[in-house]
């Protein structure tokens, strides 16, 4: 038997001590205390960018700027907290996506993964001297291929590793809400076609091109059957949640540790996408119609169709960070009605250890 702590994960020429990154979760769920954690760990801890500047006193006034600055502050500070392998998530759909790779690359981020979108531009911010691994995000075999071919015509470079995550993953997703659940559209089927094209990337960049499963995982063994099924590796978001180290409030860790299974329902998105969240006193507001559209404070998506908008998502979602869930809600993966207490993240990944190691025994 081969222990989940004797596979590891290769990206380019990092090497993490196990084969589990955590998922970017974004408007302050993620962020330095909780990547830093997981990055002690042996896993990949991961900074998300979105909203990033929330607690910059100039955040309302100096958008850009704001962002800027609390990413460089983030990237140091969990810098200062682990010399494990530490990644940034930056959505394609943000406003100041480039400003933002710019930044997380001048810092010298160890990976940066992007997905809201196909990074098509991504390697156009990477200089020769950069260490920077770059990582899409995808919902398909189909644009897994189209970014690799654009990153090769284009720049003469290869996806260090891809990402495909599920319908079944948290926050906004990469489906029509009539794929959610169409079996068409599984994860293991998904990671499966994924796996064919980063063979064929592969062939012609001469390079490991590591596939990470994503979306719904939240057991050792659901770990195992993604590793037996030719992944390298899985991303985890949800599970990190109730860990002591996760930077959201007590209030929003309470909301998963409170959920039934009912409660996880999918919602549309002001950015134009749907998405799962946990269902709770706002989002029944805004489904009866008691939320006014008003000025948008940030621009902060390019999707986000903020003139006919019932709400801003970006102060929902900065509310419920905060913990005043009466103003906003939670966005969780389709497995968080699981989730029962708050620990660690050691002792998490210990329990996923635990977990898998079971599994592959058998």
């Amino acid at each position: 038997m081969v222990s989940l702590r004797e596979i590891g994960l290769k990206i380019g020429d990092l090497s993490a001590g196990l084969p589990i990154i955590q998922g970017g979760m974004g408007i302050g769920i993620s962020l330095s205390g909780l990547a830093s954690a997981v990055a002690n760990q042996g896993g990949i801890g991961v900074i998300s960018a979105a909203g990033i500047g929330m607690s910059e006193p100039d955040f309302l006034t100096n958008y850009l700027e704001a962002n800027l600055r609390a990413i460089r502050k983030e990237i140091r500070k969990a810098r200062e907290l682990t010399r494990g392998i530490l990644g940034v998530n930056i959505m394609v759909a943000l406003s100041n996506f480039g400003d933002m790779a710019k930044t997380a690359i001048e810092e010298g981020i160890d990976i940066i993964f992007s997905g809201a979108g196909l990074p098509l531009n991504l390697p156009a911010f990477i200089k020769k001297s950069s260490a920077t691994k770059l990582v899409p995000i995808v919902s398909s075999a189909r644009a897994a291929s189209l970014i690799a071919k654009r990153w090769l015509e284009n720049y003469q470079y290869a996806p260090d590793a891809i990402v495909v995550e599920g319908p079944m993953a948290g926050c906004h997703l990469g489906f029509k809400s009539e794929q959610i659940t169409d079996s068409t559209y599984k994860l293991e089927k998904l990671v499966s076609e994924v796996i064919d094209v980063a063979k064929k990337i592969e062939e012609k960049a001469a390079k490991p091109v590591p596939v990470i499963a994503a979306g719904g995982i939240y057991t050792g063994e659901d770990i195992y059957k993604f590793i037996q099924l030719g992944a390298s590796g899985v991303q985890m978001a949800t599970r990190f949640v109730t860990t002591e180290e996760c930077d959201a409030s007590i209030e929003f860790k309470n909301t998963y540790i409170n959920c039934r299974k009912e409660d996880i329902v999918i919602i549309k998105s002001p950015v134009g996408m749907p998405g799962r969240a946990i269902i709770n006193e706002f989002i029944n507001d805004v489904n009866a119609g008691g939320k006014k559209p008003y000025k948008c404070p940030y621009h902060c998506i390019v999707t986000c169709n903020y003139e006919s908008s019932p709400y801003c998502i970006s102060l929902a979602l900065i509310n419920a960070k905060k913990g005043i869930m009466k103003h906003g809600f939670a966005f969780a993966g389709a497995n968080a009605y699981k989730s029962e207490k708050i620990v660690s993240v050691k002792d998490l990944v210990n329990s996923l250890v635990k977990e898998y190691d079971s599994v592959a025994v058998i």
